[in-house]
């Protein structure tokens, strides 16, 4: 197994306030999205205008973060929304800097995006271009989605959050495959297994790292310098699946290859969305095997699912509904890249 000692920022520049790999997976996934954009505008495979590619990445970025942020804050963390300081940015809402994105939410905010985009832009002579359906937006952003989403599971890793389920109880021994994330010291006391002889020799290291400070912000101390204390840690740590590889390579790669597999021949606006729609609800499901529940979200579970895979089910409902609907359209079929490439 792997004690995780990777920090969250690539340049620090105070003890909250750096360039984030968070941060910048997103920003890679958009650019990524905007060269796919802008071949797609040259090759004929999408109505988006090549010079207006731009401006549809804009509402891309905006209403996936806007959707993913309300969308956490409205399902995780609700005291967010009534939080108010006095340091920048005041409104917890803002406060993106503390992480908080939810990926459901962020597929709400993309489909309002691309409703938008849909609706065309005017030029200089007032006359509409780029107007098209909605759903043929959609595609669009379906096929770009899943590098961004890998490449955001990618970030989780590194942060140490959206931990995996527990493998070997500390001190035990652990498959080769599993790490030992520093992080979970900070999880609820009902999703940890220590003995309460290996917590006191937590405390004890903690009290260690910060004198004269509490327990608790000891044992961040403990988790911003995981490499300064991996030997004493390492046997007072659980060992966890690796959740968020799992999830970016099924939610990511696997589900990518799958749309542009789907995508070679031509297809109805709609079709290639709902394919992202079903395929990634399934997966969310499956990869929710191997991922810690959310402790706070106390609600009940029917048939043993978690709330994110309830939430996931309601995707798999949609993504079936668009298939079926874009289906029967009278559109005609659009994209095909082998059919281009031919």
């Amino acid at each position: 197994m792997w004690f995780h000692t990777l920090s969250p920022f690539l340049v620090r520049f105070t003890e909250s306030f750096g360039i984030r790999w968070y941060g910048l997976s997103y920003v890679a996934g958009f650019i990524i999205a905007y060269f796919t954009m802008k071949w797609m505008a040259r090759r004929g495979l999408t109505l988006i205008p090549g010079d207006r590619v731009t401006d549809a990445l804009m509402w891309l970025v905006l209403g996936t973060l806007a959707g993913g942020r309300l969308g956490y804050c409205l399902v995780y963390d609700r005291a967010l929304l009534t939080m108010v300081t006095d340091t920048p940015p005041w409104w917890g809402v803002l406060a993106i800097n503390h992480g908080g994105m939810a990926s459901h939410g962020a597929v709400v905010g993309l489909i309002l995006a691309c409703w938008r985009i849909g609706r065309g832009w005017r030029d200089d002579r007032g006359v509409v271009v780029g107007r098209c359906s909605w759903l043929h937006v959609m595609d669009i952003a379906a096929l770009c989605a899943p590098i961004g989403v890998f490449l955001g599971r990618i970030a989780n890793f590194i942060n140490g959050e959206l931990l995996g389920r527990i493998v070997a109880a500390p001190g035990e021994s652990a498959p080769w495959w599993s790490v030992k994330y520093p992080q979970e010291l900070a999880l609820p006391a009902s999703q940890l297994r220590q003995t309460p002889e290996q917590w006191g020799k937590i405390e004890a290291l903690a009290m260690q790292a910060a004198p004269g400070r509490t327990v608790s912000e000891g044992i961040d101390v403990l988790i911003q310098n995981a490499g300064k204390y991996a030997e004493q840690l390492r046997p007072l740590v659980a060992a966890r699946a690796p959740s968020q590889i799992v999830q970016a390579i099924c939610e990511g790669l696997l589900l990518g290859v799958i749309m542009w597999v789907v995508w070679m021949k031509p297809r109805k606006p709609g079709v290639i969305a709902g394919v992202f729609l079903l395929g990634y609800g399934l997966q969310r499901i499956g990869t929710e095997l191997v991922r810690l529940p959310d402790a706070h979200l106390k609600v009940p579970k029917p048939l043993g699912l978690t709330y994110g895979q309830w939430l996931s089910v309601a995707i798999i409902a949609i993504g079936i509904t668009v298939i079926i609907a874009a289906s029967r359209g009278a559109a005609a079929k659009m994209g095909g890249w082998r059919t281009l490439a031919k």
